[in-house]
């Protein structure tokens, strides 16, 4: 340890002044870091947790876009089954997200305490529950996969024809559920590299594979659809081999060791009540989007082809604010377990404030030039003017999106989920959904009338986040 840090010291030397905080603390951020996150700079804390929480997140949309990409070749019919089943797997992503939040909170909690151990215990307790899940969910799923697809709308021949793909990723979801939890437990360490490692090494997997197992290669036979579902499996599933040996090798802030893992009903029991509002915020978003694109297809194919690329390209810029977002939730989390609650609060403030520029300047360039950034994924002038129209509006709201995000996720970095469910109720459900309707149809704005509403939704959650994190009582929650 005192050689890298001698070593990093003569290298600085070395570098220019103007290059030192560009070139080694991206190469820290990316390889790894030992800092404690409870003392020392809040800012360089922030890069240092942010840089591979960003690109973390970026790798975990390329699963999709994948699948998508080589099972297109297979047709139309091939694609809505993929579809279809990921709107299925969204209630095992709401379930996954909501036990990370659990997770993340109790162990970056230890991990401020210096309980290393409780730590552990924490996030073994995590792994647990995810398992349990998982198999409640992996057994119907194998053997109703056709009768799921035909419930979601899907013809008895396609069912029939492409039932294998659901059912491989709904009897396989485990590797989702654990990726997931996981990478969650190396974020709240402080260990942010290593869920941005796992996630490249399940990528680079499943993009050799795909073509492979889709279309065959060799003595490998073509298996079609299933391939697909295969290959993202494998990817997934050695990601997560990959992530219990990183727990067991003894390297990582959060160490496994087999004599002191055990079940702890307590702490299970506990990570369950927090993990119950992480998975409320996640279906309750989630459902308020199923609900806009309801409204918006009473006005035609080419509104929701240009709604959908629109959304597409908001949450792929909404990316790295979700990084910084994760960072602000470990420092929370951490800071609060070292009893450092002003420092905590600090670090809100800084990502906050680093977020509003960041999602300002990306919100801008949608606003001024909103049909260039279409037109990279369709032709046609109709949907490039509705996808427009939709990209411009909303970016109107980009600085309360970026805002927003860090408060909600320094709710659920506490410990606190509770307040965070209520708030995306409220504002999505009790005001999105009908405003949208409101406006758009009896109102008569049309499709304006659903951007114009999820505008001002996510502006009230920003201020409702504001107001209630101000009054300090997430600081007093104890985990």
């Amino acid at each position: 340890m005192k050689h890298k840090i001698s070593q990093s010291k003569e290298m600085r030397k070395l570098i220019p002044t103007t290059f030192r905080i560009t070139y080694l603390d991206i190469r820290e951020a990316v390889s790894g870091t030992d800092q404690d996150f409870t003392s020392g700079s809040l800012g360089r804390a922030i890069f240092l947790l942010s840089i591979p929480m960003v690109l973390e997140m970026m790798m975990e949309s390329v699963f999709a876009v994948t699948d998508i990409w080589f099972v297109s070749k297979l047709g139309a019919e091939a694609v809505a089954t993929v579809g279809i089943t990921e709107s299925l797997i969204t209630v095992i992503y709401a379930i996954a997200v909501g036990l990370s939040m659990g997770t993340s909170a109790l162990v970056s909690r230890r991990i401020g305490e210096k309980q290393t151990v409780d730590a552990s215990v924490a996030a073994f307790q995590g792994i647990l529950v995810g398992t349990a899940i998982s198999v409640i969910v992996a057994i119907p799923g194998i053997f109703f996969a056709k009768n799921l697809l035909m419930l979601m709308g899907i013809s008895a021949k396609i069912a029939h024809d492409f039932s294998s793909y659901t059912a491989i990723m709904l009897g396989g979801n485990i590797v989702i559920m654990l990726l997931f939890i996981i990478n969650a437990i190396f974020r709240s360490a402080g260990d942010a590299a290593l869920s941005m490692r796992v996630l490249l090494m399940a990528n680079v997997v499943n993009i050799i594979l795909d073509p492979i197992l889709i279309f065959g290669w060799g003595p490998i036979p073509a298996m079609g659809i299933a391939g697909a579902a295969i290959a993202t499996s494998i990817g997934r599933g050695l990601a997560v081999l990959y992530q219990f040996f990183l727990l067991f090798s003894g390297k990582g802030r959060v160490n496994f060791m087999v004599k002191k893992l055990r079940v702890d009903l307590k702490v299970m029991a506990k990570l369950v009540r927090i993990s119950l509002g992480g998975i409320g915020q996640t279906i309750i978003a989630t459902s308020s989007w199923i609900a806009m694109v309801r409204i918006i297809s009473v006005f035609g194919s080419n509104i929701i082809a240009g709604y959908t690329i629109a959304i597409r390209i908001v949450i792929f810029s909404l990316l790295p604010s979700w990084g910084l977002s994760n960072a602000a939730s470990t420092l929370v989390g951490q800071n609060l377990g070292a009893e450092r609650p002003d420092r905590a609060e600090k670090s809100v403030w800084i990502t906050g404030k680093v977020n509003l520029i960041l999602m300002g300047i990306i919100g801008l360039a949608f606003i001024c030039m909103p049909a260039f950034f279409i037109r990279f994924f369709m032709d046609d002038s109709l949907v490039i003017e509705a996808g427009a129209k939709c990209l411009q509006i909303i970016s109107y709201g980009f600085l309360a999106y970026g805002f927003g995000m860090v408060m909600v996720q320094s709710f659920n970095g506490a410990g606190d989920t509770r307040t965070p469910t209520w708030i995306n109720f409220i504002c999505f459900w009790l005001v999105e959904i009908p405003l949208a309707y409101f406006l758009a149809i009896p109102l008569g704005l049309n499709e304006n009338g659903v951007f114009y509403a999820i505008v001002i939704a996510e502006t009230l959650l920003t201020l409702f986040a504001f107001l209630l994190f101000r009054q300090g009582k997430w600081k007093e929650n104890k985990v």
